[in-house]
């Protein structure tokens, strides 16, 4: 007897499909015969965490067979004094994607909206059907950046929650905060409001702190040590929120959800300030090097705040075959409904240099076949 287990499932099943990330090294080594790649489609730091990171990684090594504080009481209250916050608004999860999740999952679900941009991070998306909650995708007015006028006309008595990321993944566009308050004060109260700031630390300069600047009963600010930190391999994040808001969250969050290395890892990270803020100098600095390249090249997709630059051009994806071949992983972006574009990472120099090289090569060919 066969059984139809799609049918068991819960009805959101049938339309959920899995976050694809962007292609590991070693799957594009194995499929082209290569010995060496560059991955520039997830938007990591290539220049690793710092140093202060990694030897607490090694002491907290010894301490593995031990289960982790599952509060997380050291790394809260790091983060809680790095912002100068009360340590209960703090909520730390494995990455903050899981941190997007749990905060849509306690408050959305079956009869429920959750509203963000079409072309918003896509986990909004998963994490809402996952919860069997409605998506409510409002499309940008100029197709990169968010539509807070139509946004917030979106919003209704169904809306639960409602998500902004800011500088967007994958457009890079940026909202300031003075517009961000004026779409605040459209909303109800009783919404709660995600801004994800997983690339915080790239405009931090630019942008001011959404921390202490806006104010909305339900806000709920995510940060990440995954891009600017450099720890993405050891999946954490955090959010500051109300702290009865935190509570309710907190229920939903599994046991021991931010291992004893990373939490090591994190608190080590936010003491280094000084590493973070040079990595991120060395990252600007490549980013708008690459963005002059591709206005050159004329496939310039528009400016990016991010540790990322847009690349568009009719035969992106025969441009995305061509760098693979050459041992170099883009982001394609169909997916987001932006089949021109490709989201391409700030590698180091080096790294750069052999992008920059190989697009020169790519298109100078793709232009003597037409």
């Amino acid at each position: 007897m066969r059984i139809d287990w799609l049918a068991r499932a819960v009805p959101q099943a049938s339309a959920l499909y899995p976050y694809v990330p962007g292609k590991p090294i070693e799957v594009l080594l194995r499929e082209k015969g290569l010995s060496h790649a560059v991955k520039l489609a997830s938007n990591e730091n290539p220049y690793g965490p710092s140093p202060k990171a990694v030897e607490a990684i090694r002491k907290a090594a010894g301490e593995v067979h031990r289960y982790p504080d599952g509060d997380a009481g050291a790394l809260k209250a790091a983060i809680a004094a790095f912002h100068q916050l009360p340590a209960d608004r703090i909520i730390v999860g494995n990455g903050s994607n899981e941190v997007l999740e749990l905060i849509i999952r306690t408050f959305a679900g079956p009869g429920d909206e959750v509203v963000y941009s079409w072309r918003g991070f896509i986990v909004y998306a998963l994490a809402a059907q996952a919860a069997g909650a409605t998506g409510v995708a409002v499309p940008e007015a100029d197709g990169l950046t968010h539509d807070l006028q139509a946004m917030a006309q979106a919003v209704n008595e169904k809306t639960k929650v409602v998500c902004i990321a800011n500088p967007n993944n994958p457009t890079g566009t940026l909202l300031d905060l003075t517009s961000l308050q004026g779409f605040l004060d459209l909303l109800p109260r009783d919404v709660v409001v995600i801004l994800d700031e997983a690339y915080y630390e790239f405009v931090a300069d630019e942008l001011g702190d959404s921390l202490t600047t806006l104010t909305h009963p339900g806000l709920v600010v995510s940060r990440t040590f995954s891009k600017a930190y450099g720890l993405a391999g050891c999946r954490i994040g955090y959010a500051v929120a109300d702290a009865a808001i935190a509570a309710l969250i907190n229920r939903f969050r599994e046991p021991f959800n931010v291992s004893l290395p990373a939490q090591a890892a994190a608190i080590a990270a936010l003491a280094d300030g000084e590493w973070v803020r040079a990595r991120v100098a060395d990252t600007l600095v490549e980013r708008d090097r690459m963005e002059a390249v591709l206005q050159q090249l004329q496939v310039y997709g528009g400016h990016s705040h991010g540790n990322f630059v847009l690349l568009r051009h009719a035969g992106s994806r025969q441009i995305a075959a061509s760098l693979e071949d050459r041992g170099i992983i883009p982001r394609p972006l169909a997916g987001y409904g932006m089949a021109d574009y490709l989201r391409i990472s700030v590698g180091t120099a080096a790294e750069n240099d052999a992008f920059i090289a190989a697009m020169q090569d790519i298109l100078a060919a793709m232009e003597s076949r037409s």
